[in-house]
């Protein structure tokens, strides 16, 4: 009974052990897979966390361009960007394509000035919600202001891109990619970075039980059972669906995570910042700063 309960709290085992690259599935396209019951008690549970979206305005608004990237920046107490995201920054503004920048702080006077200057289109929100509310306003507003445009989305939970952006692009052969997929509650991709393809009215449409327009998910497991791991399943009914690395749940749990390193020097675009803290243990803290420091990456906010 203690087992069934710490399982229905979201105490789920999983592989925990590193893996290489070969243990992944590399190319892979989305096919659904059921969640068990115990899945599906705790995604239930959820909906009672649900509450309303968070409040948002336009400070410069997206235009029609071919292609946007949204990078989402949390900083929920105000403050300034970190060397992190200042790299992260200067690496999109390289790319072909606009740059919006959605930042999560207490109130739109809050959200460090220097952004105005390093992005095409800036937007506030207020800090509940988590990242699925921010991506909900990117592609809104692409559909709206930039209709048919290619959308690249990122959170500040990655360090990098460590490759041009531009490159990425003819991987993309999906109309929804993302960049790594578990089998974990069931098969889904991770929500840290993904690609969309011509976003319109369509695509909101489309995904907007997963991308809610007047609602959001407050808690971490709500935005996890109700959100990241139905996001491919939604978006599977009416569009193709795929990610470049897979871990069917067997070897590897979460792709980004135990296999991180293995990724990374196979040419990956980012690593996660949970490396360095929550799951701090299952890397060698030394290495994964020299992985950083090789590739150019400032370590004085790591």
């Amino acid at each position: 009974m203690k087992s069934f309960v710490k399982k229905l709290l979201g105490h789920r085992p999983s592989p925990t052990t590193q893996v290489g690259i070969d243990a992944l599935k590399p190319n892979w396209t989305f096919h659904p897979s059921r969640p068990d019951g115990i899945t599906a008690a705790v995604r239930l549970t959820t909906l009672r966390g649900l509450s309303s979206a968070p409040a948002s305005t336009a400070i410069v608004p997206i235009t029609a361009r071919p292609r946007w990237i949204s990078y989402f920046v949390y900083l929920p107490t105000g403050g300034a960007l970190t060397s992190a995201h200042r790299f992260t920054l200067a690496q999109l503004r390289k790319a072909e394509a606009g740059l919006c920048v959605i930042c999560a702080a207490p109130t739109p006077d809050d959200i460090p000035p220097e952004l105005r200057g390093m992005v095409d289109a800036l937007y506030w929100k207020a800090p509940p919600g988590f990242d699925f509310s921010a991506y909900a306003i990117a592609v809104r507003e692409v559909a709206q202001h930039s209709p048919g445009a290619d959308l690249l989305v990122l959170n500040d939970s990655v360090f990098g891109p460590f490759v041009p952006v531009d490159t990425l692009w003819s991987k993309m052969q999906w109309s929804l990619t993302g960049f790594t997929a578990s089998a974990q509650l069931q098969n889904h991709i991770q929500s840290y970075a993904f690609f969309l393809k011509q976003v319109d009215h369509r695509t909101v449409r489309a995904l907007r039980s997963v991308l809610f327009a007047h609602f959001s998910f407050d808690d971490y497991r709500g935005a996890v059972y109700g959100q990241e791991s139905r996001f491919a399943s939604v978006a599977a009914r009416s569009m193709s669906v795929g990610a470049l690395w897979y871990a069917d749940g067997i070897t590897c749990g979460d792709p980004s995570v135990f296999a991180a390193l293995p990724l990374l020097e196979a040419g990956f675009p980012f690593l996660k910042r949970s490396l360095l803290s929550k799951n701090a243990h299952f890397f060698d803290r030394a290495e994964l700063i020299t992985a950083l420091k090789t590739r150019g990456h400032p370590i004085d906010s790591v």
